[in-house]
């Protein structure tokens, strides 16, 4: 009895999905705070099924949205600036809530992701 507690304790977590509920962030308005250099940074961005227009730094961006499922998305941005601006990036939401999604994005292509949390506005 022992050695089937831990056994069946581990089937009942591997069962357990959290929820993602994509579809209700594919449009609206959105904010992500991140750290740089020490200091608070807020982006606010809209986003319609092809569009997402995004504001940081008092600046204005636009990039086209491809959706490749209802969780996952490629940005690539309209007028780019430079080189580096040039690169899509891959967007993946690992979960959402009720007004949040986590998610992890990495250039196309390249290996390094980061993740973060956007709030629905």
């Amino acid at each position: 009895m022992k050695k089937i507690l831990p056994i069946l304790s581990l089937l009942f977590i591997s069962c357990y999905q959290q929820e993602r509920n994509c579809t209700d962030f594919k449009t609206g308005k959105f904010e992500f705070e991140q750290e740089i250099d020490g200091k608070i940074e807020i982006s606010l961005f809209e986003r319609n099924d092809t569009l997402q227009i995004e504001t940081f730094r008092g600046k204005t961006d636009t990039s086209s949205v491809r959706w490749l499922n209802d969780c996952e998305f490629v940005l690539q941005k309209l007028h780019p600036k430079g080189m580096k601006e040039k690169k899509a990036i891959h967007m993946k939401i690992l979960t959402t809530t009720e007004k949040n999604y986590t998610f992890e994005y990495s250039f196309v292509g390249e290996g390094a992701k980061q993740k973060g949390v956007v709030t629905k506005r």
